[in-house]
Order: structure tokens, then C-alpha cells, then sequence
């Protein structure tokens, strides 16, 4: 499982978010959110029975859906690029 060190997180931030500092922006929580269902998602192709983790991902999966949906809701045009950006609901 590959964890998200600060270096990566500002990167991440400044690549969706505007700056790396940025860390309340919706762009840049849901960038962030997609990285971690990522790795958490190559975690339990191995470990089929971790059910903590399969909880947290559903968990996180949900959060990314109702910022998506917000995000949405509020903004269309930053919705529509960064799904595309994510590679997000083809």
C-alpha cells in the first residue's frame, strides 16, 4: 500500500486545487480521496479478508461521491473537468 507523504499531498493540491495549500478546496479533496481509493483498492486485491479496509473504502468512495455531487451541483464546468482529469464515471 503505498501511503501519501506531504510531498505528494501538496502536489496533489497544487495540481487540482490551485496551491499547495489549498487543502479545502472540493477539486483537490476529491483528488485527494481518489488517491487513497486507489491504493486502498491495490491493497485488497491481495488481502481479500481486511475488512476494516474494505469499510474505509466505502467510506471514502461515499465522501468522493457526495463532493462529486456538490461539486456538481455548484460548479458544472470544474465538475466535467476533473472527472475527466481522474478518469472518473466513463
Amino acid at each position: 500500500m503505498s501511503y501519501l507523504t506531504k510531498e505528494k499531498t501538496a502536489a496533489i493540491f497544487a495540481k487540482h486545487g490551485g496551491s499547495a495549500t489549498n487543502s479545502g478546496s472540493i477539486e483537490g479533496q476529491v483528488a485527494l480521496l481518489t488517491e487513497r481509493i486507489l491504493g486502498i483498492s491495490s491493497h485488497l486485491k491481495t488481502n481479500k479478508k481486511d475488512l476494516y479496509s474494505q469499510r474505509g473504502l466505502m467510506k471514502m468512495v461515499g465522501q468522493r461521491k457526495r463532493l462529486l455531487a456538490y461539486l456538481q451541483k455548484h460548479n458544472l464546468q470544474g465538475y466535467r473537468s476533473l472527472i475527466e482529469q481522474l478518469g472518473l464515471r466513463k
